[in-house]
């Protein structure tokens, strides 16, 4: 299939400059991920810290509903995951959903959400190489936190240097590891319950455990909305086939498989995750800060495999840092094409890697070791990073159902003959966005979230001064015009 990446005019290599880079005009980024790669990129990007390490928190302030909480956001993240494949397949010019933002809403929007991305990719990773510090303290606890979380952010710069289908290979074997823990972790979960295993403690295992204890909705009604806190950070990541466009094999084919696999197979596994942690170690025995999985088989009496839990989600920890860095460097690529980003960003190596915006996005991983090293408690720095990354989610998948809506109303001819509608269309839009709208009032009733509500809209104010800049540039004029004659030229 031919490649329908278009080529960025306004890029290209300076004399004198690394010949091992070439200009955006001499290369693009190639079709080389199958379905297999796009789906794991995803999985490895969404199962990761904010379910390992982040529902010890929501357990702890939710008890059972957590349930519950898990089952809304994957419901109503379904949609938006649909919306996003109806786009990306209504013109395989677009990239990523910063270009049908810009396509259908303006230049303005392709800006604002690809660099809110961006942003939040980062935001993303710092949290994994902060929970990396912490993991590695279980064997190693008199280690400095920054040291681990050093040598994460170096592995990770590597990892990202190879071709793209090497990095999908990483990415996948990284995930397939974690996703067969997990489903092993559910079994021996099933194992104990109808085993009649007994804890130390004297707590049976058992489902009952899921309501004997206050019922499952413990917490009350406030703690089932604390609850939204952090689990939705937990789904960041699904929204990564959306960045892997410009790379994928056979689009028309590839993309509506993982759009619908990652749709339904994230929110599944959460939820059969959690009913049997909560199944074989009550809820109250649950500590923030500490990885449910890993105290479930302490708890057990099981030390050994709590070990080997605990390098597991590691190393699942891992995978899914790398999937962030992977996408800041393919947004920043597609920024610097569309003339939103420093020409320089988009440089690829002889590989075919955006070389300049991988180096660029790992620099910024750097502020997670002055967050390791401010004496606050991890949960705390792990909470503020969370829900500021949470916030900009919001935003870009927002930014989707926008174009979605633009796109019904400016583009119905399309939408006509679209072979993978999105289910409500233009009503569920409306449906998620009042749950968005739900989700930002409930990070007002804790002060620790509610201090990162406050600071976030600093980046917007940021984000708008540079775009009034921007946006008058000659050069950034003329590239929108090619890059919309270049969508359109069919």
């Amino acid at each position: 299939m031919a490649d329908h990446t278009f080529s960025p005019g306004s890029i290209g290599s300076e004399p004198g400059g690394d010949p091992s880079l070439e200009s955006a005009e001499e290369a693009h980024l190639s079709r080389q991920l199958a379905n297999r790669h796009i789906q794991l990129i995803a999985f490895g990007g969404a199962i990761g810290t904010g379910l390992f390490l982040g529902t010890g928190s929501t357990i702890s302030l939710a008890g059972p509903s957590v349930i519950f909480v898990y089952m809304v956001i994957g419901f109503m993240l379904f949609f938006v995951m649909r919306a996003m494949g109806e786009l990306l397949l209504s013109n395989l010019h677009y990239k990523s959903f910063t270009d049908f933002a810009a396509d259908l809403l303006g230049p303005w929007a392709g800006f604002m959400t690809g660099w809110t991305y961006w942003l939040y990719c980062v935001v993303k990773a710092i949290a994994d190489i902060v929970a990396i510090a912490v993991y590695v303290g279980y064997w190693w606890p008199d280690l400095q936190s920054w040291v681990p979380a050093l040598m994460a952010i170096v592995a990770l710069f590597l990892l990202n240097l190879p071709t793209v289908r090497a990095s999908g290979e990483v990415q996948f074997w990284f995930s397939l590891i974690k996703i067969i823990a997990i489903v092993t972790l559910i079994v021996v979960g099933l194992v104990m319950v109808f085993g009649n295993f007994v804890s130390p403690s004297g707590v049976p295992a058992s489902f009952a455990n899921l309501w004997n204890d206050g019922g499952m909705f413990p917490t009350g009604w406030m703690g089932f909305v604390a609850g939204f806190q952090i689990a939705v950070f937990a789904f960041g990541g699904i929204e990564l086939v959306g960045t892997t466009a410009a790379e994928a094999k056979n689009p028309e084919k590839n993309l509506p498989k993982a759009t619908n696999s990652i749709s339904i197979r994230i929110p599944v596994l959460y939820v059969a995750t959690l009913i049997v942690v909560m199944a074989v170690t009550p809820w109250r025995q649950f500590v923030p800060g500490e990885s449910p999985f890993t105290s479930m088989f302490v708890l057990a009496g099981l030390g050994i495999a709590a070990g080997v839990v605990q390098f597991v989600v590691l190393t699942s920890t891992v995978s899914s840092a790398n999937s962030g860095v992977y996408s800041t460097s393919r947004m920043l690529y597609g920024l610097a094409a569309e003339g939103d980003a420093p020409a320089r960003l988009g440089r690829l190596s002889s590989r075919r890697v955006p070389i300049n915006a991988l180096t660029f996005s790992c620099a910024f991983l750097l502020s997670s070791l002055v967050l390791l090293l401010s004496g606050d408690s991890v949960i705390e720095v792990f909470t503020t990073v969370t829900t500021i990354a949470s916030l900009l989610l919001v935003f870009v998948w927002s930014m989707i159902l926008a174009s979605y809506l633009a796109y019904r109303r400016r583009r119905p001819e399309l939408h006509g003959v679209s072979k993978f509608k999105m289910p409500g269309g233009v009503a569920m839009c409306w449906a998620v966005f009042a749950f968005f709208v739900f989700l930002v009032w409930a990070l007002v009733h804790d002060d620790d979230t509610l201090q990162a509500l406050l600071v976030t809209p600093i980046w917007f104010i940021g984000l708008g001064i540079a775009w009034m800049v921007i946006r008058r540039r000659p050069a950034h004029v003329a590239r929108y015009a090619e890059f919309q004659a270049e969508l359109h030229e069919h």
